[in-house]
């Protein structure tokens, strides 16, 4: 039941950017996560995009846009590897949706944040980790 958030100054990012990074960033995090493309797990992963008005983000140096991704995963869903190519595809997604280059990445922030077994709830349930790697096997299987 993975999130990712994308925050970014209102304008930084292209039209065609605009249009398709929160499906982008869901799929590179569910991809990574390891869970079947299904239905199910694709409606699972919320994608937010929070603009930022103008103005309300800077550094010290300059006013150039600066993007922050949040991903929170549970707890044990991101091996070390899986961690790295996350926020490697995360950044490169954001940088092409913005119209920047490999050479802007340092623009680019990207927070993995696990969420501790049985500090999840969905439905009205908690959600642990083994039974959503129980209900993705079963998936796997059904496809």
């Amino acid at each position: 039941m993975p999130m990712i958030r994308l925050t970014a100054p209102t304008g930084s990012l292209t039209e065609q950017g605009r249009t398709t990074i929160q499906r982008d960033l869901a799929a590179v995090l569910l991809r990574w996560e390891g869970a079947p493309d299904t239905a199910f797990f694709r409606a699972q992963a919320w994608s937010y995009l929070v603009e930022l008005p103008e103005s309300a983000q800077t550094t010290a140096e300059d006013d150039a846009p600066r993007f922050l991704v949040e991903v929170t995963v549970p707890q044990g869903a991101l091996s070390e590897r899986r961690k790295a190519g996350l926020v490697e595809d995360a950044t490169k997604t954001v940088l092409a949706a913005a119209g920047l280059t490999a050479d802007d990445a340092l623009r680019v922030w990207v927070l993995v944040h696990e969420q501790p077994d049985g500090t999840w709830g969905a439905g009205g349930s908690v959600v642990r980790y083994a039974d959503l790697v129980a209900l993705a096997k079963g998936q796997r299987t059904d496809a």
